[in-house]
């Protein structure tokens, strides 16, 4: 079973459908983009493989899902640097070239699935760190990300308890 996340042109909220569930979930600040490029705010359109999920357990048990699962530490981190050899790729930090701190003061990574985009192969300046993870809502409102697909966490609880490595993302416009 797949996930299929749609948005009309330019939205940074659209609807994240899962089996039965239908949720409302945050997309990149510049909406879901045809070509996505390295901090353009866009979340990609295509079809990407979930991963792998990592957690902070200091915050969360453990959750329920079918993904291969990986404690998160303060030391962990996503190259976001172009000409860098690891470039979307996780690193340790401190990493010699510019990096995303996963272990995050915020709660958006409390919960962090990676998605395949742009990994087979990596494509330097195609984008990097394209996560599905937790939203902010504010003034009631899901925040936009920057670039990645996100949901408040009872959403996404339910979600992960019903992926494993077979199911794919779908972000298409509506």
């Amino acid at each position: 079973m797949d996930i299929f996340v749609t948005a009309a042109p330019g939205a940074t909220q659209g609807r994240l459908r899962f089996g039965a569930g239908d949720y409302v979930c945050a997309l990149g600040r510049s909406g879901i983009v045809g070509i996505k490029r390295e901090g353009d705010g866009g979340t990609p359109v295509g079809t990407f493989p979930l991963r792998e999920l990592r957690y902070r357990a200091d915050r969360l048990a453990r959750p329920a899902t079918g993904l291969p699962a990986f404690v998160t530490k303060p030391d962990d981190g996503w190259c976001d640097a172009p000409a860098d050899p690891a470039y979307n790729r996780f690193v340790r930090l401190p990493h010699a070239a510019s990096a995303e701190t996963l272990w995050r003061e915020d709660h958006l990574y409390d919960l962090l699935t990676v998605m395949g985009y742009n990994d087979d192969p990596v494509v330097p300046g195609a984008g990097s760190a394209i996560f599905f993870h937790l939203a902010k809502r504010k003034d009631g409102i899901l925040q936009p990300t920057e670039g990645c697909v996100a949901l408040e966490l009872p959403d996404m609880l339910d979600v992960l308890a019903r992926v494993g490595p077979e199911t794919r993302m779908t972000i298409e416009l509506a």
